[in-house]
C-alpha cells in the first residue's frame, strides 16, 4: 500500500507539475522526479532522440538535477563526441561535485587521455570524498595510471602504492584488484625493474590466469630477460585472447585503457 501510495504521489507530481510549484532544492523531489524519467528514458535507450528529450523534459522543471546533466552526456561518450559530454559533465560537477568530479576525471584519464586535467580531478576528489573509489578502483589508481603514462614513473609508483594499501585498508586481508597489479607490474616493465615487474604480474596472474595483457606482459619481461619462457606466456597471451578474455574493466570494449593490446602485439612477438 506504501509503495503505491508513493507512486500515486510521484506520478500526481510529474502530472501537475507545469501547473505547481515544485521544490527543486528538495533531494527527495529530485530524486522521485528522476526517477520516473530515468525509467522513460532507458526505455529509448541511450541512442535514441527520446533518451535526450526525456532528459530536457526533466530539466525544464527542475535545472539542477545534476544526474540528469551526466545522463545526457552519455550518447556523446558513446559517439566520441566529448567536447559536447564535457559541457554536460560539467555541468553535472558544477551542481554535484563530490559526486561527479570522479567521473569527469574518470572520463579525463580512460577516454580523452587528458592525463593532467585526470591528475587535477582526482586529486580533488580525494580532498572531497577521501578514500573512494569509482568504476572499481580507487582515485590513486587513476592517479598513478595517468603519472605513468605522462611519462612521471616515481610518481605513478607512489600513488600505485597507495591504491594497493588503500585495498588493504583494515586488517589488510582484502584481495588486491587483478588490474591494480597488472599496471604496477607494466610500470616496472616501463622502468625496466624487471624482478618488480615479475612479481607484480605473477601476482595477477594468481588472480587472473587468463588476463591476456598480464601473459603479454609477463612474456615481454623475459624476453627482455633473455628467458625461453617467454613463449609460453606469448602462447597464453594468444589463446586467451582468442578465448574471448579481456581486460575486464568497465568499458574497456568500447575505449583503448592505458597499454592495452591486441593480437597485432602478440603475433608482433
Amino acid at each position: 500500500m506504501a509503495k503505491l501510495l508513493t507512486l500515486f504521489i510521484s506520478l500526481s507530481l510529474v502530472v501537475s507539475v507545469q501547473a505547481q510549484s515544485v521544490d527543486c532544492s528538495s533531494k527527495a523531489v529530485q530524486d522521485s522526479l528522476f526517477e520516473i524519467y530515468s525509467k522513460k528514458a532507458r526505455a529509448y535507450g541511450f541512442l535514441h532522440p527520446g533518451w535526450d528529450q526525456t532528459y530536457d523534459s526533466l530539466l525544464a522543471i527542475c535545472p539542477n538535477i545534476a544526474e540528469a546533466y551526466q545522463e545526457k552526456g552519455i550518447p556523446h561518450v558513446a559517439n566520441g563526441n566529448y567536447e559536447k559530454a564535457y559541457e554536460y559533465n560539467n555541468k553535472a560537477v558544477e551542481l554535484d561535485p563530490h559526486r561527479w568530479t570522479p567521473y569527469r576525471g574518470y572520463l579525463n584519464c580512460i577516454y580523452t587521455k587528458n592525463y593532467e586535467k585526470a591528475i587535477t580531478d582526482f586529486e580533488a576528489a580525494e580532498k572531497l570524498t577521501p578514500n573512494a573509489f569509482i568504476l572499481d578502483h580507487s582515485f590513486s589508481f587513476y592517479i598513478a595510471l595517468s603519472y605513468m603514462e605522462s611519462g612521471q614513473y616515481d610518481k605513478a609508483e607512489t600513488y600505485f602504492l597507495k591504491d594497493i594499501a588503500q585495498q588493504k585498508r583494515g586488517e589488510g586481508k582484502n584481495d588486491i584488484h587483478f588490474n591494480s597489479l597488472l599496471y604496477f607490474g607494466i610500470l616496472y616493465y616501463l622502468m625496466n625493474e624487471f624482478d618488480m615487474a615479475q612479481k607484480y604480474l605473477r601476482d595477477c596472474l594468481v588472480l587472473y590466469p587468463q588476463q591476456p595483457m598480464a601473459n603479454y606482459y609477463m612474456a615481454m619481461t623475459l624476453k627482455v630477460l633473455g628467458n625461453n619462457q617467454k613463449d609460453i606466456y606469448f602462447e597464453k597471451a594468444k589463446q586467451y585472447m582468442l578465448e574471448g578474455y579481456r581486460l575486464n574493466e568497465p568499458n574497456s570494449l568500447y575505449v583503448n585503457y592505458p597499454r592495452q593490446i591486441t593480437m597485432f602485439e602478440i603475433e608482433q612477438r
